[in-house]
């Protein structure tokens, strides 16, 4: 019932009804790449019953992001399904064929895809793989000693977002794929969320693409793949000479990401289980040391930022001076700088905002005055504790308070608790920086669905690197030939 935030109780008995009847083997919790390559994957297993909820009426994956001409930084064959099965319906080259696109992309030789691309391929995959359900939202998962079942409890939402019916569910296992929210730091939260400030996080971008190329100054802060590419945008956007664009990361430098053939291992199967068989300080310690392989922008990236400014210095020195500054030179009003954290923000005189800079290696202080602000500082794991909240009594936990994560993404639950509740993407901690990675989708999904079934219905290969991670053959899955002797170094 729209508006009235009510559901009446012959709805609420009725969409109970409809999850009645036999336990689902699976209910997914949240429709973005992970989850729906665990539904792709689920349904090439004849009998498996799957159900998957989604509060937004589609599927959408980072729509503020998709600009024209960026790409993946996976190649293709990390869709939903290839790397654990190629032959699955839901490829994307499968995808192709069914668009009369195969040919194309052939010739095309496109081995990193476009986000827009990679965007309606999922699109295709969501609106054909059974038992997804969307404008569901999830409100809390339950233990049931008594049938040895979760219960999953939800509310239908109509096409405005508001309550339509409630809903219940049965599973012996339940699988967490609810994804990131956007990161806004806390010293830049009042100007975000206040009414009329024309400061947006980064996956809000096209929505405000026009507002901000009109903004007399921009400043993007943050200097992983999604700054880089925003500024880029509105570096080719603007007019030459009067670009009016500041880019300020904490980082030392705008570093190109690890994207070696060796380095690239650390995205492998064989790394992850390395990871995850660290012990939980040693983990801590490597995370923030393995920046420039996930947090970096990637080469081909920089080198574009690099040519447009260079371009318009080109431009510039042809045409004179614009802006007829002494000692300004040819170099468009462009500023990139590294090593500055902002201090704090806020409002300064008339419509602009000031923020307060300082430089972590001079140690020396400034303010920034500008228009508008692009925040490129990244996502954070969503919160799952209000809908998990009956199962935290459960819920094992480590030393930092971060629950604990098994090898085969299983939460680890008292023993009480028969069923599994398994995590996508929220395992960092515990798996490394290949969580987030749609290269190991697949993988994850397969090693998930294996473990539900209690069979190998997805075979998986027992090594996957060239690189020995530590020096126990075994536990890194390589051959029995491959063996060494442990010794004292």
């Amino acid at each position: 019932m729209r508006g009235s935030g009510r559901v009446s109780e012959v709805e609420e008995g009725r969409a109970a009804a409809e999850g009645a009847g036999e336990p689902l083997d699976v209910a997914g919790v949240g429709i973005g790449p992970f989850n729906l390559s665990l539904a792709a994957l689920g349904d090439g297993l004849p009998g498996l019953r799957c159900a998957f909820y989604e509060q937004r009426p589609a599927f959408r994956w980072h729509p503020g992001l998709l600009i024209e001409g960026a790409t993946l930084q996976v190649p293709f064959l990390a869709d939903l399904v290839t790397l654990a099965d190629p032959a699955s319906p839901w490829s994307f080259l499968r995808y192709l064929r069914e668009r009369q696109r195969l040919f194309p992309f052939y010739f095309a030789e496109r081995f990193h895809i476009e986000r827009a691309e990679y965007d309606a391929y999922c699109r295709w995959v969501s609106e054909g793989v059974p038992g997804l359900h969307f404008g569901h939202q999830v409100d809390a998962v339950r233990w049931n000693a008594g049938q040895g079942l979760f219960q999953v409890d939800f509310t239908q939402l109509d096409v405005y977002g508001e309550a339509e019916a409630l809903g219940r569910s049965y599973a012996r296992n339940v699988v967490l794929g609810i994804g990131t929210a956007p990161h806004v730091p806390r010293v830049l939260r009042p100007l975000a969320e206040a009414p009329s400030v024309p400061v947006y996080h980064s996956s809000e971008y096209l929505e405000h693409r026009e507002e901000l190329l009109a903004a007399g100054h921009v400043t993007v802060v943050g200097s992983g793949q999604s700054g880089a590419e925003v500024f880029l945008d509105l570096l080719r956007r603007r007019p030459v000479g009067r670009e009016r664009l500041h880019w300020l990361t904490r980082s030392a430098a705008f570093a190109p990401m690890e994207y070696s053939k060796l380095g690239l291992e650390h995205f492998t199967p064989d790394y992850t289980r390395y990871f995850h068989g660290l012990s939980e300080p040693v983990r801590d310690g490597l995370l923030p040391r393995q920046w420039q392989l996930h947090k970096a922008v990637d080469a081909e990236t920089l080198a574009a930022v690099h040519d447009e400014l260079y371009r318009r210095m080109l431009l510039l020195d042809s045409g004179g001076d614009r802006d007829g500054g002494a000692g300004h030179g040819s170099w468009p009003d462009a500023v990139l700088t590294p090593g500055v954290r902002v201090r704090t923000a806020g409002r300064g005189g008339g419509s602009q905002l000031e923020l307060h800079l300082e430089h972590m290696e001079q140690q020396e202080r400034s303010v920034l005055t500008t228009d508008a602000v692009v925040l490129a500082t990244g996502y954070t794991e969503r919160p799952a504790e209000g809908m998990l909240a009956a199962l935290d009594p459960y819920l094992r936990r480590d030393g930092s308070e971060r629950p604990l994560v098994d090898e085969e993404y299983r939460l680890v639950l008292d023993p009480a608790v028969t069923g599994s509740v398994f995590v996508q993407n929220a395992e960092r901690h515990t798996h490394g920086v290949g969580a987030p990675d749609l290269g190991l989708a697949a993988h994850r999904s397969a090693v998930i669905l294996n473990a539900v079934t209690g069979r190998e219905s997805y075979p998986l290969p027992q090594r996957t690197a060239f690189t020995r991670f530590g020096l126990g053959a075994e536990r890194s899955g390589a051959a029995a030939a491959g063996r060494s002797a442990t010794v004292g170094v």
